[in-house]
């Protein structure tokens, strides 16, 4: 089968071909089938089912283009995969920007992160749980600024459990802020992705965006305030509750975490584990799950996610089927 599709615009073909064609041989590879350009003209060939989905995929591509947003490989990856394997809609999700500093434009690149700001936009408590580079922490902090900027908040809170990831970090010298950046730094990271250095010490100055740990929370009411508790997994049933019974009037909290990365020591049982259990079922509150698909990093980060949790899915399965025989 042969379909064409006139883009109309030059420049909106040359975003779509990218530089040496490098776009068009990612969709040709995500969409088996045979993609070539004459102009503004995309000529695609194969069996129509993959055709259908190609034409589907340019039309989002297109779309998101005249938008503004400008394509880079890795966009056009996700974005693909979105049109085609999730049959969403990826000019939605890359519609959505949550915040922009210096030309660089923040937002949702998967459904579930589209899910996921949507959910923190409707709900007063929002736990993204899920694997490393799903972009649960940063995208939360985008919003917490994006907030702050339209005074919808007065202040931002950071905080985390202060638990080491399995290696012993020894005394730290200086002042409690130094002692625990080492355990912020990933926090301050987002930050400075998103607010001008100088910026952002004036408002650390003020106390309009505070970095503590979880603590430090103790005792607390957070009113006014866009609260995010990362590393969630690393909190126990009760610093979970503590925590999200500080919550004040005209605020927001996002908790998250992963929960195959439990640092907690002596096997103690985590409050992300058994949080949903307690309070899936109450209004107002919200649970979204990420997965290896959501992984927004090097896409080799996304092939050994999905290659732990399978590796793991098979050590559990062995072990019921041990218990099953025992039994």
């Amino acid at each position: 089968m042969k379909k064409t599709v006139d883009l109309e615009d030059n420049a909106v073909a040359q975003a779509v071909a990218g530089e040496h064609d490098d776009h068009l041989k990612i969709l040709e590879r995500a969409l088996g089938c045979r993609i070539t350009q004459r102009g503004t003209v995309v000529i695609l060939e194969g069996g129509q089912r993959q055709v259908d989905k190609a034409v589907a995929a340019i039309e989002e591509l297109v779309t998101v283009i005249r938008g503004g947003r400008p394509l880079n490989a890795a966009m056009v990856e996700s974005l693909t995969e979105i049109a085609v394997s999730t049959n969403g809609r990826a000019a939605e999700v890359y519609g959505d920007i949550v915040w922009s500093h210096r030309g660089r434009q923040i937002g949702p690149r998967t459904v579930n992160q589209k899910r996921y700001v949507d959910a923190i936009r409707a709900n007063t408590i929002t736990f993204g749980i899920g694997p490393a580079g799903t972009g649960k922490t940063y995208l939360a902090t985008a919003m917490a600024v994006a907030a702050l900027a339209a005074k919808t908040v007065g202040r931002i809170i950071l905080t985390r459990p202060a638990v080491e990831a399995g290696e012993s970090l020894g005394f730290l010298p200086g002042t409690v802020l130094e002692k625990v950046d080492p355990y912020f730094r990933p926090l301050f990271d987002a930050l400075y992705d998103m607010i001008d250095g100088e910026r952002l010490n004036a408002l650390m100055d003020k106390g309009e965006i505070e970095v503590a740990p979880l603590a430090f929370m103790r005792g607390r009411t957070l009113n006014d305030s866009f609260i995010i508790l990362d590393e969630a997994q690393n909190t126990t049933p009760e610093q979970m509750k503590m925590f999200l019974t500080r919550l004040g009037f005209g605020s927001r909290m996002v908790v998250t975490g992963d929960v195959t990365q439990i640092d907690l020591p002596g096997g103690r049982q985590s409050g992300l584990v058994t949080v949903s259990d307690v309070l899936g079922q109450i209004a107002d509150i919200s649970f979204i799950s990420f997965d290896h698909r959501d992984v927004v990093r090097h896409k080799l980060v996304q092939r050994i996610v999905a290659a732990y949790k399978e590796h793991a899915d098979r050590r559990l399965e062995a072990i019921n089927g041990d218990t099953r025989q025992a039994g």
